[in-house]
């Protein structure tokens, strides 16, 4: 009759085969907490480290958002890394959270300093005023001594890659936001901070004195602010694309 045959593919698990794996995968960092070193006696959040805070209801609703707002094929489920972890370099991109409370061994330093400089990203987010400032810096001077932190400027491409982020405000933690304020400890003025390598790139952002991961995680929670929520996405989206370009 002329008419073409059609052929069905058939499905990769029949075969015995996994599906490919998504070209992005939120990796969120596994650390040890800083309690024993003095910054301000921390001792995780709710006694089980707080690099699992607002996880993994975080990154449920953050990687709902990257789905429907851009064509990246990324993970679905909750994943996390140590530093040691061999398969570290597969995955260009971590989320740390709670970093005022992180503690880096000198061998861990090394390694994210090693990780960073051959292309990996690291986002880090929720931590607040002086005390825990202190506390994230103890680690990052030993991974980069010789490096500043800096303010990164309003017209740098990881603010415009997708979204343009023009509009800045501090994006609160829920509690402090039910208390009627945006700010905790003396952490009143939001920073958008950044570590550069060589040639320009960012490698490290760092969202001082906001929390964008309790705005994704209380995305359908009507006490929290939805344009809060809305911008907390698109901060992300865009250093997930930049990561991705870069």
């Amino acid at each position: 009759s002329g008419s073409a045959a059609t052929v069905n593919s058939p499905d990769p698990s029949v075969l015995g085969l996994r599906p490919p794996p998504p070209e992005f995968t939120f990796t969120r960092l596994v650390y040890q907490d800083n309690g024993a070193m003095g910054f301000g006696g921390f001792g995780g959040f709710r006694g089980r480290g707080s690099w699992r805070t607002d996880a993994p209801d975080a990154e449920f609703h953050f990687l709902q958002g990257l789905h429907r707002l851009t064509r990246v094929d990324a993970n679905d489920g909750f994943h996390a890394l140590a530093l040691m972890d061999d398969e570290l370099f597969d995955f260009p991109f971590l989320y740390g959270v709670e970093v005022g409370r992180w503690y880096l061994s000198d061998e861990e330093a090394a390694r994210l300093r090693e990780y960073l400089l051959k292309g990996g990203f690291l986002m880090v987010d929720d931590f607040h005023g002086s005390s825990q400032w202190e506390g994230f810096m103890e680690s990052m001077r030993r991974v980069f001594p010789d490096r500043e932190v800096v303010e990164i400027p309003d017209d740098h491409e990881v603010f415009h890659v997708h979204f343009d982020l023009e509009h800045k405000v501090q994006i609160p933690g829920v509690y402090a936001l039910m208390n009627g304020q945006t700010w905790e400890q003396d952490g009143v003025t939001p920073h958008w901070r950044g570590i550069f390598d060589d040639n320009g790139r960012l490698m490290v952002a760092i969202n001082f004195n906001m929390d964008l991961g309790d705005a994704w995680e209380h995305a359908d929670d009507p006490q929290y602010q939805q344009p809060l929520t809305a911008l907390a996405y698109r901060f992300g989206i865009n250093y997930v694309l930049y990561t991705m370009s870069h």
